[in-house]
């Protein structure tokens, strides 16, 4: 009867909670989630978010390759790091993060059990494979100028699919690339042999970035990854960055850790003759208001633009152009000035911290994320 009692409460809960509500897509990005066919004996779809620029291309293509979670796999929620895709998708790029077969919402079960960790990347490459030749059938894809990313066991998953010269492919970028498998015996060496096996087959550079204080993988560890790797004929640079917070094997995914990673992949980028010029600003929060249009009366950047201020208000419009939209730069009399940033009401607060400084006397936006729109009159 207790049991029963407990099962209703439950019950009215879930009636009075309503069905889970579906994550909202990011329309700045043109998010899209797809569902993209594997073909095989017993064909399975892979659950695939997609990012792209506006227009209609053709864009070059960065696929990005999750990690693994501890725990069931089918349990992984959709990959998503918006901050990440940014960086592309600002840059001209369309983003493809493929949920691997047996994770999130794909079909199939996770293929790779066992301790054969070179065999599991290979499994996990042949995802990769599919959703690369389903995105090279549409047509704002450049599929001459393909770009795999990776994260831990992503980053593993990127190098297995590097090895087997899938076409349109130029490069390969391994943050924290790897797959811990404690239960085996000599798995740390059996991944570094993995490492080098990929590397014998593989054709394109690679850009290799690990952290001194990596939850996963000793530096030993992963030194002698990279080590088997370009003895293996394997044409990559290492970034050994050191230490980052807490765990250097996140680096990737967070927004302090692009400042970190960002130069490194821009040089490896140009280097493989891609285009790396920002082409447009992304703000992960929307304004709560409508953005006044920019008014010619200066260049964004131009400091000794700004009217009847003090040398402290260039300074302060140095930070403004550093930090990411939303932003505003408010300017006011007698020389008062503010700005405030990474909030849907910036243009709002820039102006209430102007107005504060001139006594309540009434302030002007001067600048609102890229645009400069500050009225002569």
């Amino acid at each position: 009867m207790w049991m029963l009692r407990q099962f209703g409460c439950l019950l009215l809960l879930v009636l009075a909670l309503g069905p889970a509500r579906a994550q909202e897509l990011f329309a700045p990005m043109r998010e899209e989630v797809l569902m993209l066919r594997k073909p095989a004996l017993f064909p399975v779809e892979l659950e695939t978010t997609y990012f792209r620029p506006p227009g209609n291309g053709p864009f070059p293509l960065v696929i990005l390759n999750h990690g693994k979670s501890v725990g069931e796999s089918r349990m992984q929620p959709r990959w998503r790091p918006l901050a990440v895709v940014r960086e592309w998708v600002s840059r001209g790029y369309a983003v493809a993060l493929p949920m691997r077969q047996g994770f999130s919402k794909s079909g199939g079960s996770y293929v790779g059990g066992g301790c054969n960790v070179q065999s599991n990347g290979l499994a996990q490459a042949e995802d990769v494979q599919a959703v690369l030749a389903a995105l090279a059938q549409r047509p704002e894809i450049d599929a001459t100028r393909v770009v795999l990313v990776g994260q831990s066991h992503g980053g593993l998953t990127t190098l297995a699919a590097g090895s087997l010269g899938l076409p349109g492919v130029v490069g390969l970028v391994n943050f924290a690339g790897g797959l811990r498998q404690e239960q085996c015996p000599n798995w740390e060496a059996a991944l570094a042999t993995a490492f080098g096996s990929y590397a014998r087959t593989t054709r394109v550079p690679a850009l290799f970035f690990y952290g001194d204080n990596d939850s996963f993988w000793s530096v030993p560890v992963w030194r002698e990854m990279v080590r088997q790797y370009a003895e293996s004929d394997g044409r990559a640079r290492l970034v050994a960055f050191g230490s980052f917070g807490s765990d250097a094997h996140h680096l990737f995914g967070p927004r302090s850790g692009v400042r970190v990673w960002l130069p490194e992949v821009e040089r490896f980028f140009r280097e493989l003759g891609l285009p790396f010029d920002k082409q447009r600003e992304i703000a992960l929060i929307e304004h709560d208001a409508a953005v006044p249009a920019d008014t010619g009366f200066a260049a964004l950047a131009d400091t000794s633009a700004l009217p009847g201020v003090r040398p402290a208000a260039r300074e302060g419009y140095a930070g403004f152009l550093a930090a990411e939209p939303p932003k505003a730069f408010a300017i006011g009399p007698n020389g008062a000035w503010a700005w405030r940033s990474g909030v849907a009401d910036a243009m709002k607060q820039a102006l209430q911290r102007c107005m504060s400084h001139a006594n309540g006397a009434a302030c002007r936006l001067y600048a609102v994320d890229d645009r400069v729109v500050w009225a002569r009159d």
